[in-house]
């Protein structure tokens, strides 16, 4: 006779850290360009700011870990290649630049640039982040035919192109939105009322 065992719960658990907290937690230089960060590009709060940085952290800790190879190395060859290549798909890097040496330049703002917040923005669908930032949270945003609402989405390069209204919403020629329908619906009871006036 089997006898199934469901997994433990901490088996299942995931303990890869996407975030990763300063050292320094009040170094004024840092607080300021995060501060200007958080405005520049409409975040919600520092975490956002930190989850990018790490994100940067790892692709230059692979890097530098790669340039202390040999040039003919198989490993340098093929994890430089495929860390390159990842990020020429995101738009991070340029597709000019090839070497290792590149990823070590790279900024927090190049991560930043990507995200579809940012993108939305850009692309003047939105008047500033924080309305780029509503609209994607409140499902206007769709990236090819998958309806994103994410902020913090990183779109591809061949995917930029097709960053467009949703379907289903308003702006996209969906149905009106509810303050519409029901203005729509006052102005209709009123036009109704003046005609049975007339009537009389």
């Amino acid at each position: 006779h089997l006898q199934l065992t469901m997994p433990k719960v901490s088996a299942l658990r995931n303990y890869g850290k996407t975030v990763q907290t300063p050292r320094r937690p009040f170094e004024k230089e840092r607080l300021d360009a995060e501060l200007s960060l958080i405005g520049i590009y409409g975040l919600k709060n520092k975490r956002e700011v930190w989850r990018t940085r790490l994100l940067l952290a790892n692709s230059r800790k692979v890097a530098r870990e790669l340039l202390t190879l040999d040039e003919k190395d198989d490993r340098r060859i093929f994890e430089g290649s495929a860390l390159i290549r990842r990020l020429h798909r995101y738009g991070i890097l340029d597709e000019s630049k090839t070497q290792l040496d590149y990823v070590l330049s790279l900024k927090l703002e190049d991560f930043l640039e990507r995200r579809l917040q940012t993108r939305v923005w850009r692309m003047g669908m939105a008047k500033s982040p924080h309305h780029a930032r509503v609209l994607i949270k409140q499902r206007h945003i769709r990236v090819r035919n998958q309806l994103v609402d994410q902020s913090a989405y990183m779109v591809r390069v061949d995917s930029q192109q097709h960053i467009e209204f949703a379907l289903t919403s308003p702006l996209g020629g969906g149905r009106p939105g509810r303050v519409k329908r029901r203005k729509d619906a006052a102005r209709a009871q009123r036009g109704g009322d003046s005609e049975d006036s007339d009537d009389y």
